[in-house]
């Protein structure tokens, strides 16, 4: 089982996001406070779990967190500051939306900017490594899809409804036939060059 807690303060958050690595739709956080004893033995880095686990165990974070929070960033300011600025964006606005205010934060991964004078700690697959990580991971992966889900309805031929945006060859061939929707990223490299260069001269 993960670990409960890094700091040994009581109000300690995780925190995390999901969507980083897509062509389309937001990058998505989450913050989660759990209480003292918490612990659950399915709780672990959402993308070892299946969607019908992800979908129980947001229930069970959801009703027996101290507080949680999960906010979405969307693809024109992902465009506008680029992905890494706007995934730290993401889990700093998800923080500041809990309440009581964290005394410490745990981070997945390696870069983060401090929210006000609250201490944190950033920790490299910390969501396969500490609960309260592993539960933001799930609200932010599981909010996310559900997002996607709905764009599904209308761009279907995408396929963002298996794929969540991120580039499969599926969405990548619907991006060469249709081009591009209003919520793809342009920032980011949505075809390969070669591909490019040939629909220009289509």
């Amino acid at each position: 089982m993960l670990l409960s807690n890094y700091s040994q303060i009581i109000l300690e958050a995780g925190t995390d996001e999901a969507g980083r690595g897509c062509l389309a739709g937001p990058v998505t956080a989450a913050a989660v406070i759990l209480p003292a004893g918490f612990c659950n033995e399915l709780l672990t880095d959402s993308k070892q779990l299946t969607k019908k686990i992800r979908n129980e165990l947001r229930v069970l974070i959801e009703a027996e967190a101290i507080c949680y929070s999960v906010v979405h960033v969307d693809h024109l300011e992902i465009d506008k500051i680029n992905i890494l600025n706007a995934s730290i964006m993401a889990m700093q606005n998800a923080v500041l939306n809990l309440n009581p205010v964290p005394e410490y934060l745990i981070v997945d991964g390696n870069r983060f900017k401090a929210v006000g004078n609250i201490p944190y700690s950033c920790i490299v697959k910390g969501d396969s490594k500490y609960l309260s990580i592993a539960a933001a991971s799930i609200l932010a992966k599981t909010y996310r899809d559900e997002l996607m889900q709905k764009l599904h309805l209308e761009y279907p031929m995408y396929d963002w409804n298996n794929n969540k945006g991120y580039p499969t060859k599926k969405h990548r061939d619907a991006l060469s036939k249709f081009g591009h929707t209003p919520f793809h990223r342009q920032s980011f490299k949505l075809l390969p060059s070669v591909e490019k260069q040939q629909l220009l001269k289509l």
